[in-house]
């Protein structure tokens, strides 16, 4: 080394102190070099060789490289470096990585975080992850102060103190993690926005010092600090204030399931509803009667906790004899409130056992017959040729129109029609596209024809919507037309009174398809329909249901059949010939029934579609199911295939309570199988026959048990 240096040209002053930075900085720990100002020259007093050197410069990579994974350790483990919950809060960072909340109304406040627009997987990570994990309900609290304890700063912090009648600023001087309170002190002068009274300095001490100085968590807002030192600390305060605000309820410390993951059963579906009904996922009408309903079972749970908390222990007075009988009654109608908002909460079981129809359908009121007698016939077209408008003419005007009772009008969308249609109208729809927003509401016996093939008379719904086509008429008629769905949260058609006769026409669905509800009537010939996201038909109990002729295919579902657990619900009435449901994800055709227990029988009761009482098959084995094949189909024979036990034993262990029955038989080409026939033995089925089940991808027949 002394050699190289001694052939390298002098330097100046500035690139000699340049080289002794560089030289220092390298190897500073291992070759010790003295520089002589005077001479420029470098001199090195204590050399090694370059094994030695190169060594030294692997020996500190290493070094360095397990300081770096000490730290990611460090910060893994949810110490200072860890997040609560937001991913891209990193502890590298600078700066805060929150939004300013600006506050309106230009007052003396300062402003506060934002944090009110975090996406739903932010928050489902914040709550499994860090704040709830595997809890039980009663181990909620205990969770949730040691999450806060972790993230939070505990000391020393400016917030706002928010009620609905004050904001007000204070700073925390100390948390109780235990109670979720902290202890404040106002912050002089006063700065104070009060909503319907009048606040000073006085007041508020008075107000502090009856709470002991002490206020919840989740009526703070951290004030906004561009630092980014009180990030968590902020996303914490917002986390804990969602939870209580839309996620806890009052009655979970009490559930029966205490042993059972809350997460899993109450935290994450109430979160998805929540985001559901945020992003218009949900049918206004459903979100109104889930918020009645979580008010109702509120109120019955304060009246049932006060008249607990009144009884003694070892009285046998009259009084509390007559408070218990109160308090089981309570407890029943507890019980039943919180069993609907399971369902509501459910998103399989939402649409299928609790909806029972939108508000706005139910304003619209039957017109019945005008005054005057007179009928009137509705023609719709956005534009028409001369052919067309002669071939209407002769075709179905001149017959119609005979009468001096009748009176023509045109639209030139079929919305405006059916609103202008009273008892007894008929609408023409000349072939087109028509695009509608709106809902198409049928409450009186209206005939609504497509003039041309269903492919020609177009009706595209296009916006968000709670239903497409609503029936409530005594006799309506749909015939010729194409329906198409967009955006819509609930069925294409739903028919909830009344009867409504469909001929020729073509169903694309894009959430759920057909729906009669109870007491409805619904009669389907020769119509196509395909794409429903649920099932194809949804037939309520006590409904009648005619389906002749139909295709029914690339659904979730064929046809779902319910059988609700109320005693005042009678089984409906079902005729099915000549259809043919092929290609659907789910089952061909599907019960659900609620699960009493019944299912679980043993092996010979194995099949998707069960019966208390079940006949035996000759030859076959105990755990198989064999297909009849039906005297009036003319289909294949059906061949016997192994059906899987529906042993009760076998339920995961995660505690849900439904599960589906497998299938009777996969047959290509089977018209009807032994599940229609124990169907049949239910009076279920006027009519079954002619029709043929094809390449459903669970099965043509099984069980939907909740």
């Amino acid at each position: 080394m002394e050699q190289h240096a001694q052939e390298q040209p002098p330097a100046g002053p500035q690139e000699a102190a340049e080289t002794r930075d560089v030289l220092v900085t390298d190897l500073e720990s291992f070759v010790n070099v003295e520089f002589d100002e005077g001479n420029n020259m470098d001199v090195c007093k204590e050399s090694r060789d370059p094994s030695s050197v190169t060594q030294a410069l692997f020996q500190n990579e290493e070094e360095e490289e397990e300081e770096e994974e000490e730290e990611d350790e460090d910060a893994s483990d949810g110490g200072d470096g860890g997040d609560s919950g937001t991913d891209h809060f990193g502890p590298g960072q600078s700066g805060t990585q929150l939004q300013r909340c600006e506050r309106q109304g230009g007052g003396n406040l300062p402003d506060t975080f934002q944090t009110g627009q975090l996406l739903f997987y932010e928050r489902f990570k914040a709550y499994q992850d860090y704040m709830l994990g595997d809890c039980k309900p009663s181990e909620v609290k205990a969770f949730t102060a040691d999450y806060l304890e972790k993230v939070m700063e505990p000391c020393d912090w400016l917030a706002l103190w928010s009620t609905h009648l004050f904001d007000v600023l204070v700073e925390v001087r100390d948390v109780d993690w235990g109670e979720l309170k902290v202890r404040v002190a106002l912050v002089l002068p006063l700065q104070c926005e009060a909503r319907g009274c009048d606040l000073n300095e006085e007041t508020m001490t008075c107000l502090l010092e009856a709470t002991q100085h002490k206020v919840p968590l989740q009526e703070l807002q951290a004030v906004y600090e561009p630092s980014g030192d009180f990030d968590q600390t902020a996303l914490a305060l917002e986390h804990l204030r969602f939870f209580y605000k839309h996620i806890w309820r009052q009655w979970d410390e009490e559930d029966e399931d205490d042993d059972f993951d809350y997460f899993v059963r109450c935290v994450e579906p109430r979160l998805r509803l929540y985001y559901d009904m945020l992003e218009d996922r949900v049918p206004a009408g459903l979100v109104a009667e889930y918020q009645s309903l979580v008010e109702r079972c509120s109120q019955c749970f304060q009246q049932f906790s006060a008249l607990r908390n009144g009884l003694s222990s070892d009285s046998d007075s009259e009084l509390d004899n007559v408070s218990m009988v109160e308090g089981l009654k309570l407890y029943e109608q507890l019980e039943v409130l919180r069993r609907k908002l399971h369902i509501i909460e459910n998103p399989l079981l939402r649409y299928v056992l609790a909806y029972k129809g939108n508000t706005r359908q139910q304003c619209v009121e039957r017109r019945g017959p005008r005054d005057s007698g007179v009928k009137v016939v509705h023609v719709v077209a956005a534009s028409c040729s001369a052919v067309q408008l002669q071939s209407l003419l002769s075709d179905r005007l001149l017959p119609l129109g005979s009468s001096e009772d009748t009176e023509i009008q045109f639209h030139r969308d079929p919305v405006s029609a059916v609103e202008s249609c009273h008892e007894g109208d008929m609408v023409f729809i000349l072939p087109g596209s028509y695009s509608v927003s709106s809902s198409i509401f049928l409450p009186d016996s209206v005939t609504i024809e497509g003039f041309g093939l269903p492919d020609e008379v177009v009706i595209e719904k296009k916006g968000k919507g709670d239903s497409f086509v609503e029936s409530t008429g005594a006799q309506v008629r749909l015939s010729n037309i194409k329906f198409i769905q967009h955006d819509a949260i609930e069925g294409i058609l739903c028919v909830r009174q009344g009867t409504i006769t469909m001929e020729n026409c073509v169903l694309q669905c894009e959430t759920t398809g057909v729906i009669v509800r109870t007491s409805a009537h619904l009669t389907m010939n020769m119509c196509d329909l395909y794409g429903s996201k649920g099932a194809g038909v949804e037939i309520y109990p006590g409904s009648v249901c005619s389906l002749v002729g139909n295709g029914i295919h690339h659904c979730k579902d064929g046809i779902l059949i319910k059988d609700f657990a109320d005693e005042l619900d009678v089984m409906p009435s079902i005729t099915m010939e000549n259809n043919v449901i092929h290609n659907n994800e789910g089952y061909g055709m599907i019960l659900v029934k609620p699960n009493n227990g019944e299912q679980h029988r043993g092996e010979d009761n194995a099949a998707g579609l069960t019966q208390d009482k079940q006949e035996t098959v000759p030859d076959a084995p105990p755990s198989s199911s064999a297909s009849a094949e039906d005297p009036s189909s003319s289909s294949a024979d059906v061949q016997p295939e192994a059906a899987e036990s529906n042993d009760g034993g076998g339920a995961p262990a995660s505690g849900r309570k439904w599960q589906f029955g497998r299938q009777l038989s996969r047959n290509k080409e089977t018209s009807c199988s032994r599940a229609v026939q124990d169907l049949m033995d239910h009076q279920i089925f006027v009519s079954i026959k002619g029709n043929q089940f094809r390449r459903n991808g669970m099965g043509d027949f099984g069980t939907f048990f909740y």
